[in-house]
């Protein structure tokens, strides 16, 4: 777009409030909102509405089969003041998310920044291999094979075998080992989603913004990495975060697989599992939409702090 273009569009938007704008700008480019109106009904019917639903019967007593009765402020004083379990599965929660947050959104992109160096036949054998646990339905049936309670597990036959120790060890069943386990086996499958979005952010890089930094002063890798390399990819960063964050504060499924439903001494009850017991097993919804209300509120706490952090990046 031209100088002049813009400088008329300005003048011409003076004219008009803000909605007249707007409105003019719709029958504009009707063709292109009526292309995107169908995912915009399905989001608002199945992502917006539940959301808004959720905060609104969360502070209501309802069973869904007799009338939601209001009850304000409760279900949160409930649940951060006489729910022990609660408190436990959020301190479960935060200690998972902060461990493998981080350090899975880190890993995904070193092991993306490797993949990104080799030639393209080897990057896509590589790039299977390592995307293969986080879409492998079979990776539970082989960490619990590994730790299984019995001498058949490769584990306990190991440590039997070498003498360390004299009877086998319910890894699983017992509360030292419980999150543990299940951080490194969502470390292992955190490749997933943000690794490829890493991968094609790097492949998206203009090649002569390398050759330029070079000529201003560009000296090593690191350098690259800081100054061109992040800054040029700062979209697939944040996707990768809030792939990040999405998957750190919903892991229940990791400790549901492996350790049963609840986990032993609620060693690695988090808040998806507090959730689940509540609205499908109790059917207490409003109270179990209070927690979700909490997690969600702590997810977009959490993408604020990281949405700042990556905007410093490169600056």
């Amino acid at each position: 777009m031209s100088n002049n273009t813009a400088e008329k569009q300005a003048v011409a938007r003076k004219d008009l409030t803000y909605r007249q704008w707007i409105w003019k700008e719709m029958k504009k480019n009707w063709v292109a909102y009526l292309m995107i109106l169908p995912y915009v009904l399905i989001f608002t019917i199945f992502t917006v509405a539940p959301v808004v639903l959720s905060i609104f019967i969360s502070f209501t007593d309802f069973n869904m089969l007799q009338i939601p009765n209001v009850v304000w402020l409760d279900n949160y004083i409930n649940l951060f003041f006489a729910d022990d379990i609660f408190l436990i599965a959020l301190k479960n929660t935060f200690v998972f998310a902060v461990i493998v947050g981080p350090v899975s959104y880190l890993m995904s992109f070193l092991v993306a920044w490797f993949i990104n160096e080799l030639s393209p036949r080897i990057r896509s054998i590589v790039t299977l291999i390592f995307y293969a646990p986080s879409i492998s339905g079979q990776v539970y049936l082989i960490w619990g094979t590994l730790f299984s309670a019995d001498s058949y597990g490769w584990v306990n036959a190991t440590l039997l075998e070498l003498g360390f120790i004299n009877t086998p060890i319910a890894f699983f069943q017992d509360a030292k080992y419980v999150m543990p386990l299940c951080i490194v086996v969502a470390l292992w499958t955190s490749l997933g989603t943000s690794f490829l979005s890493f991968i094609a952010g790097l492949q998206g890089i203009d090649r002569s913004l390398f050759e330029a930094g070079a000529v201003d002063g560009v000296r090593n890798r690191w350098q690259e990495l800081w100054y061109i390399t992040l800054p040029s990819m700062k979209p697939q960063l944040m996707f990768g975060a809030i792939m990040a964050i999405t998957g750190s504060f919903g892991f229940g499924g990791v400790v549901t697989a492996l350790c049963g439903f609840p986990s032993v001494d609620y060693a690695a009850h988090t808040i998806m599992h507090h959730l689940e017991d509540f609205g499908s097993q109790r059917y207490e919804i409003g109270y179990s939409s209070a927690i979700a209300v909490v997690l969600f509120a702590i997810m977009i706490a959490a993408n604020t702090v990281v949405k700042k952090a990556l905007s410093k990046v490169g600056s």
